[in-house]
């Protein structure tokens, strides 16, 4: 098995979980490492699931996977991202001084699936990509993936809660477009790239 692709495949599967995960931080200055380890759990057990799911339905819905998950990715991370726009325009500027936004399980959960669907067609060629050909392999590589995936994540809720504390009320806005910036990226990619 060949470990150094699995780990550059694992740094960037993680790299939209690491941008929503700086925003998390960003936009509430005052997490708490329980909540970090929730966050970054959550996504790099979606990271670590979503291959499985990949391999497991293998090639016979990849071209359905491949033609929808950048809209579904789109659609997720534009809605949210959007939301928080709305709710941070919405606001004044004292409200930010005094409550931050703080990240609920739905929510949670729903950027945990938009960031892992190029994580679920990824589990269809992984075993020819790495030589992940039995499933104890199989779960070698994606745990490595979710381990890195987790590592990546809490470290960039860290960096983005003191990056945050300069932004104060901003930095809802920004998260919000980088959520969107994201969405559009995953699109842009899927229909003129591929």
């Amino acid at each position: 098995m060949d470990y150094l692709s699995i780990v550059g495949i694992a740094i960037g599967l993680s790299m939209d979980a690491f941008a929503v995960s700086l925003t998390a931080g960003a936009v509430n200055p005052d997490i708490r490492a329980a909540k970090t380890c929730k966050i970054a759990g959550a996504f790099g057990l979606f990271q670590a699931f979503m291959p499985m799911i990949g391999w497991a339905v293998g090639a016979a819905f990849a071209g359905f996977i491949g033609a929808v998950d950048h809209f579904i990715a789109f659609i997720l991370l534009g809605y949210i991202g959007g939301k928080m726009i709305y709710d941070s325009l919405k606001k004044d500027d004292n409200d930010f001084e005094v409550e931050s936004r703080d990240m609920d399980n739905k929510t949670l959960l729903l950027m945990a699936v938009a960031t892992s669907i190029d994580a679920l067609v990824t589990g269809i060629i992984l075993p020819t990509a790495v030589g992940a050909s039995t499933l104890w392999l199989m779960i070698i590589a994606v745990s490595i993936i979710g381990i890195i995936t987790f590592s990546l994540c809490a470290a960039a809720v860290y960096i983005g809660k003191k990056f945050g504390l300069l932004l104060k009320g901003k930095a809802e806005i920004l998260g919000g477009a980088v959520l969107i910036a994201i969405g559009a990226k995953i699109l842009i990619e899927h229909l003129f790239f591929q």
